[in-house]
């Protein structure tokens, strides 16, 4: 997988649009980190859907999922629920937004 667009949308904070399990989502993306031989990114999600979520969380998503990637014009701020020391990232991570 080609994973300069969310390279990109991590070191520039755009949201990153994709398709994931035929869901058309909005991510936050704040860090790419590798478990289980699998790529993943943790991102809030914005809109489903073009719906915003209940409440905001951070989301874990499959690479081997996602598709459509796109970066979007649109910027985020690291969002106070991502906890950067969070030991699954430990000797794991691949990229992460700066810290503000």
């Amino acid at each position: 997988m080609d994973n300069s667009r969310i390279l990109e949308a991590i070191a520039l904070r755009h949201c990153l649009g994709a398709r994931y399990n035929k869901l058309a989502l909005v991510l936050a993306p704040h860090v790419l980190y590798k478990r289980n031989d699998s790529f993943f990114i943790d991102a809030i999600t914005i809109t489903r859907d073009g719906q915003e979520p209940r409440e905001p969380k951070v989301g874990s998503y499959n690479l081997a999922g996602l598709s459509d990637l796109e970066v979007l014009e649109t910027t985020f701020q690291e969002h106070p629920l991502f906890n950067r020391m969070d030991p699954k990232y430990r000797d794991n991570t691949l990229f992460m937004i700066d810290a503000d």
